[in-house]
Order: structure tokens, then C-alpha cells, then sequence
């Protein structure tokens, strides 16, 4: 395991041509796995089979959908935990605040388990040019 990169260079932000240009690793995505991709993969470590494996996983997305929505967190112990989130803009006062004009952007955020971040961190690095 490893985790592609490429160098790329960046300029400085807010200065008008770019300023200093210095050198950052950007991350290469290598594919995508989708539900079929992964139910595939999960067969070889369960006894299950791919319609049951595929039911669980969208009951999952189901359960997930719900309990966001409820303004839940959802804790899937060592995978990590998905939260709702949202942004809005400024009212002067607690009366003049109007979610349905004021609320700007609803996002779910992701914070992955330990098992997974200690995993990335030492699934290592390879260049590619």
C-alpha cells in the first residue's frame, strides 16, 4: 500500500502574480470503488452473500439518511463518525434570523476511526511524475 502523489506548484495566495512559487504534494486518485466494487470485496471476508451483503449496505445508506437528517451523529465505531453540519449568514438579532433564506449550505462531515487514520499514516508514499 501506498498513497500516489505528484508535485505541483503553487504561487502565494492574494499576491498578484503569484508571488514565491513553492512546491506541494497534491494527491493521484487511482480509480474508484463503487457499492459493486466493494460488496465484491467484502464477499471474501464474510460468509454472506452479494444480495445480502448489498441489502445491508443500502439499509445502511438508509439508516445513515435518517439519522442525519435528525440532526444525529452516526458513530460506526472504528470506521468513524458522519455529522451534520450547516453554514449560514449573519442576523442582528435572534428574531430577524430566517433559516430558510439565512441557512446558506447543509454538508455532512466525515471523521474517520483510528483505525483508518493509522492506516493512511503508514500506507506510505510513492511519486508518480
Amino acid at each position: 500500500m501506498a498513497i500516489k502523489y505528484k508535485l505541483v506548484e503553487k504561487g502565494e495566495p492574494g499576491v498578484v502574480g503569484g508571488g514565491t512559487k513553492k512546491w506541494y504534494a497534491s494527491i493521484m486518485y487511482d480509480g474508484e470503488m463503487d457499492i459493486d466494487d466493494l460488496v465484491s470485496e467484502i464477499e471474501k471476508f464474510s460468509a454472506l452473500s452479494e444480495p445480502d451483503i448489498k441489502g445491508v449496505i443500502v439499509a445502511l445508506e438508509n439508516v445513515i439518511q435518517k439519522a442525519l437528517a435528525d440532526s444525529k451523529i452516526v458513530r460506526l465505531e472504528k470506521l468513524g463518525s458522519l455529522y451534520p453540519a450547516i453554514s449560514s449568514g449573519p442576523a442582528d438579532t435572534e428574531v430577524a434570523f430566517a433559516a430558510k433564506t439565512m441557512i446558506k449550505k447543509v454538508n455532512v462531515r466525515y471523521r474517520a476511526g483510528k483505525r483508518i487514520l493509522d492506516t493512511m499514516r503508514n500506507a506510505g508514499f510513492k511519486k508518480e511524475s
